[in-house]
């Protein structure tokens, strides 16, 4: 399948405007006209979205639907928290972090020790793709090496330096030519046997390294492998991948953008999972909610030569709005017992799409953890795109939102707010029943 193609699986295709209702239809074309043809709109029928609350995102209509892919709002879209947090500060103080402030302060203490002691500084940056950009940055400068290792399908950002990591972007962005793409995690095997075989990719790309007289800064990995299709087990399986990099004098880089902020259910991070201390771990999209924050955590060492030779300074990266936003989130992260919830309720939903997939056997092999699983979608044991973005499409027509992902189109991603109930799966599940049907 071509990546053009494959992209299209989930987007909105521009040949079909004609057949938009004709406000959607304006919207459309104004969008072209203004940002240009770079940007892409989710589903065959886009989405045209005035409010949010909890769990729901309202159209212009005011219909109310599921979102069970949003991981960018993880305590749900709008809390009363975060938009009290964020509007008092606000009205008070939004300035950069040259001057003496508690609220950073406070917030880095309060995130630092949802980590284990060892990662022992945080710098903040407003994006996922800022905060990869300064951990390649500090990996390069800390090793004096320059090599930089993904998986064949990853996505860490969308800087000059990550687009060349991000293979998932497509063959139009060309790789760079520091970067080697390995082979994500498999699905199936015990932690020994996927690690060995994770690790042995690694192995290969650094031997390839070596060759061209490259020597590797890092392996930066998403921790449950999201766009290679969401490959989160067997836990324990990443301590192989570490060892090796660091054997090649490398460090090795947590991407938690996707899988941190309780996402799994039984961590609060995706690599603790694992059962090791990465060099660095980048956070993004969740931490502040909706508001723009994120941020690079690391091992005091690796920042040492970083912070002696070169300044960073970031203007809006940690200011005092931020700050409070992302306090806000950790808090109602503890109070409402959202980590247990995701762990709960994912079981559920887990089980619930299991049983779909005993009724309908286009639904092949599920995997995930907490709120966060992938169902391939094959048809005669083969991936189907195709049937992928009829179910994503589907879907939307009955307002539930998903999406898909993977390396051919063919992964259901399945990833909802945090406060997701077992109301709202059950919802989820028999609306994607009422699609399956009509297959």
């Amino acid at each position: 399948m071509s990546d053009t193609k494959m992209r299209m699986v989930n987007a909105f295709d521009t040949d079909r405007a004609d057949d938009l209702p004709p406000a959607e239809r304006v919207l459309v074309e104004r969008r072209a006209r203004l940002l240009g043809p770079a940007y892409r709109l989710f589903y065959q029928n886009p989405l045209h979205v005035l409010r949010g609350e909890g769990v729901w995102l309202y159209d212009q209509d005011g219909n109310a639907h599921l979102d069970v892919y949003n991981n960018v709002a993880c305590i749900g879209h709008c809390h009363p928290r975060v938009v009290e947090a964020v509007s008092r500060q606000m009205a008070v103080l939004n300035t950069h972090t040259r001057y003496l402030n508690e609220k950073v302060l406070d917030y880095a203490e309060a995130l630092l020790a949802t980590f284990p002691a060892e990662i022992g500084h945080v710098m903040f940056t407003c994006t996922g793709s800022e905060a990869n950009d300064l951990a390649l940055r500090v990996a390069r400068r800390a090793t004096g090496n320059t090599g930089i290792i993904v998986t064949e399908t990853a996505y860490h950002g969308v800087t000059s330096a990550l687009a060349e990591a991000s293979p998932s972007l497509g063959a139009g962005v060309k790789q760079g030519p520091l970067v080697r793409l390995v082979p994500p995690p498999a699905t199936e095997g015990d932690r020994e046997t996927v690690g060995r075989a994770f690790a042995d990719g690694i192995a290969r790309a650094i031997a390839d390294f070596a060759a061209h007289d490259i020597r590797p800064a890092a392996l930066l990995v998403d921790t449950i492998f999201s766009s290679d299709g969401v490959r989160a087990n067997p836990a324990g399986f990443l301590r192989e991948a570490m060892k090796t990099i660091h054997a090649a004098g490398g460090l090795f880089i947590a991407d938690e953008v996707q899988p941190g902020f309780a996402r799994t259910g039984e961590a609060m991070w995706g690599f603790m999972r694992h059962g090791v201390i990465p060099d660095m771990v980048t956070m993004g999209k969740p931490m502040g909610n909706g508001y723009p924050l994120a941020g690079m955590a690391a091992r005091p060492a690796v920042l040492e030569s970083f912070g002696r030779d070169q300044r960073y300074f970031n203007t809006f990266g940690g200011n005092p709005v931020a700050a409070s936003a992302g306090m806000a989130v950790l808090d109602v992260i503890r109070e409402e017992g959202l980590q247990e919830n995701a762990a709960r309720v994912g079981a559920v939903l887990r089980a619930g799409v299991a049983a779909l997939a005993s009724r309908y056997p286009v639904i092949a092999q599920i995997r995930g953890e907490g709120l966060f699983i992938g169902a391939d979608i094959e048809h005669e044991s083969k991936p189907s795109p195709a049937i992928a973005g009829r179910l994503v499409n589907g879907l939307r027509e009955r307002r539930v939102l998903i999406s898909a992902s993977g390396p051919l189109g063919n992964v259901l991603k399945i990833r909802p707010p945090l406060p997701f109930s077992e109301d709202n799966a059950a919802y989820f599940l028999e609306r994607m029943e009422e699609v399956l049907k009509t297959l």
